[in-house]
């Protein structure tokens, strides 16, 4: 019994930097853009691309445990995340920092399976099964919310690159434990890693998003060619799908209209969660000079209901119909999104906590209901599948969150901005970053107020129009979840 509960220590421990490096970043991002000079493209870039790799691999990388047993997958993905944690820290361009976080995002992708094979494995009572996963969910939802503060707690004091380092000390212990306390496992050698699709899906996710982000800047040829060129790659993924014996994606659970429902809802529920902390972060640090931790802990109460309201959710689920909490908890997103469009933070922090905690409990019923509805809806051997694709739809909602939320705001931004007249540099429309870069160069102490005065205003502005847009978006999903699941019938498996 003792070393059952060794090595569930040994696997909260090496889940806790992953579920951390989900949102730690965002409270940093003023800081990393002005030392490393970061543009606004580049630094999406740093937030998006952990979890669009962890999207792409995270279903071979299943299968590569089931190949090699968990515990050499872990002890793999623990010695990378180390490294790329060891990469990150040090690094000194946008193009190094990049690098580190797809590789912090490889190594995820190795240790989430193997945490979760680890506890079905280790804990074959299904009484000790529930509890251990009940305290691996707890540890991955107060991972995500203490990642803010924690964050700001360090850039408090430290340096930036100590926000890496302090996963070393976490992954050194773990390998400890592995080495010395998990036992080998039966391993399934014929087991297929769909690598290759893994690697054609990820492909055409980057150069999509990709030529996106560059069509932000200009549209040319060669932009036009790789969004082709993407799009080509997916369809040509999907088709795949579709074809296989053995496909990477169960593409025929999509036809259940409550799993393919449920699946756009954890993956918007998760665009909003991400794609809100990422602008509250920004305004308040760039906007309303709070520092990396003041605005940590002003983004608590947001991350808090979503990693308590647990309990609340599934008091609801048992009492109403599927397609009312779903719906429901859509509206309140939206509802959320209009009341924090029109809150002066500073001002009014406790409308804006209220309408924080608000949107946090929405998101977790929307979370816990398409959970239960999937799994519910799903039969037994095709569980697993289900389980992987909703995984793949919060990590790729994340990584979309960080690119729409990104991507409007720089569009509104650049929209609203005034250009003052004794400034010739262009480029400073394009973000708030790249503004207050080029003000910070300016000698004369007028003209750089002007123009930090200029990207304030423009950005309360695109703020404000990003969260109408993300209301209007919500507003028209609830309805979209309200006309699929109120006639369909929801016989849970």
């Amino acid at each position: 019994m003792k070393q059952k509960y060794i090595i569930l220590t040994a696997i909260i421990l090496i889940y806790l930097p992953v579920t951390i490096d989900a949102t730690i970043l965002y409270i940093a991002m003023p800081t990393l853009s002005a030392a490393l000079n970061l543009s606004s493209s580049q630094l999406l870039w740093v937030l998006d691309i952990y979890s669009l790799i962890m999207a792409g691999l995270i279903l071979p990388m299943g299968a590569l445990g089931d190949r090699i047993g968990y515990k050499k997958l872990m002890l793999i993905g623990a010695t990378v995340f180390a490294l790329a944690s060891f990469m990150a820290a040090f690094s000194n361009s946008a193009y190094m920092l990049i690098g580190a976080r797809a590789l912090l995002g490889l190594g995820a992708a190795m240790i989430l399976p193997a945490t979760l094979a680890g506890v079905r494995q280790t804990f074959t009572n299904d009484k000790q099964r529930n509890y251990a996963l009940g305290i691996w969910s707890t540890v991955g939802g107060g991972g995500a919310a203490v990642g803010p503060l924690l964050g700001g707690f360090i850039l408090e004091y430290f340096d930036w690159g100590m926000i890496f380092l302090i996963n070393i000390p976490i992954i050194l212990v773990v390998i400890f434990l592995s080495l010395r306390y998990i036992p080998k496992q039966n391993t399934n050698k014929s087991q297929n890693l769909h690598l290759k699709q893994a690697l054609i899906l990820i492909s055409a996710i980057l150069m999509l998003i990709y030529a996106v982000k560059s069509a932000f800047y200009a549209i040319n040829m060669s932009v036009f060619l790789l969004f082709s060129l993407g799009l080509l790659c997916l369809i040509y993924f999907i088709r795949n799908q579709k074809k296989s014996i053995n496909p990477m994606i169960d593409v025929s659970l999509f036809k259940n209209r409550i799993i393919s429902t449920s699946i756009v809802m954890s993956t918007f529920a998760m665009i909003a969660l991400v794609g809100f902390e990422l602008l509250l972060s920004q305004e308040l640090q760039l906007i309303y000079n709070y520092t990396p931790l003041e605005a940590g802990m002003f983004i608590l109460p947001f991350m808090l209901a979503i990693s308590l309201g647990g309990p609340i959710a599934g008091y609801v689920m048992n009492r109403y119909p599927l397609y009312k909490i779903a719906t429901v908890g859509m509206f309140f997103c939206a509802l959320s999104f209009l009341g924090l469009a029109n809150i002066d933070f500073q001002d009014d922090a406790m409308s804006a906590w209220f309408w924080m905690v608000v949107m946090g409990l929405s998101i977790e019923i929307s979370f816990l209901s398409s959970t239960s509805a999937i799994m519910s809806s799903t039969p037994s051997h095709k569980a697993t599948a289900a389980g992987a694709i909703e995984g793949m739809a919060y990590e790729l909602g994340a990584g979309l969150g960080i690119t729409i939320f990104g991507l409007l705001l720089s569009y509104f931004y650049t929209a609203s901005f005034i250009v003052p007249e004794q400034i010739t540099t262009l480029e400073i429309q394009y973000g708030v970053t790249e503004t207050l870069n080029v003000a910070t160069s300016i000698e004369d102490k007028q003209i750089s107020q002007q123009l930090v005065d200029a990207a304030h205003r423009s950005f309360s502005f695109a703020h404000q129009q990003v969260l109408y847009v993300a209301s209007g978006v919500f507003l028209s999903l609830s309805i979209f979840v309200y006309m699929r699941l109120k006639n369909t019938p929801y016989n849970p498996i």
